[in-house]
């Protein structure tokens, strides 16, 4: 179904380290809007969602192996915590904040690009950021896709499987 190869997307030659510079960047791995917090949501919203077409958008396989070798956390030292996962099993907010997460996470490399005149690292940056505008558009398209296959009826836009079970008929059998 899937081949994984080991092999970085983008190649990363840093020739000058820079360790306040490294702090910054570390917040987007391990940050309130990092990489991590957001491959632990879109498996979390993976679960609720119920189109097979979104599914395969919410958990790539390049999500598994980002917490490797590093330890995940914010600028200012704090450890990542599940506290920043937003994932509600509603179709249209979970995606809704999908689109929100991508437009911090290319917010924060805006702000990091501001704070780096290294060439090697604005390279890999820049190449990061794209990514995050690639996945925004996506999750754009999956939520056109997910309003088209739901209910048209209904103004609001909820999943229509929900409201099938009315809390009134709980508990009769």
């Amino acid at each position: 179904m899937f081949i994984y190869e080991k092999k970085l997307q983008f190649p990363v030659k840093i020739s000058t380290p820079n360790p306040k510079l490294a702090a910054v960047i570390i917040s987007q791995y391990g940050g309130p809007d990092g990489e991590l917090g957001a491959s632990m949501r879109y498996l979390s919203q993976r679960y609720s969602m119920p189109y097979a077409e979104a599914k395969g958008l919410l958990f790539a396989p390049y999500f598994v192996d980002h917490t490797t070798g590093v330890y995940p956390t914010a600028a200012s030292g704090f450890p990542w915590t599940a506290g920043s996962i937003q994932s509600t099993g509603d179709v249209i907010a979970d995606l809704t904040e999908d689109l929100a997460a991508e437009q911090k996470a290319r917010l924060t490399y805006d702000n990091i690009l501001r704070l780096s005149d290294d060439p090697d690292v604005n390279n890999v940056i820049r190449f990061l950021r794209e990514r995050e505008i690639v996945h925004f558009q996506r999750f754009g398209e999956c939520l056109r896709m997910c309003k088209e296959k739901m209910n048209a009826k209904n103004i609001y836009l909820t999943n229509p499987a929900f409201d099938k079970i009315q809390p009134r008929d709980q508990g009769r059998g």
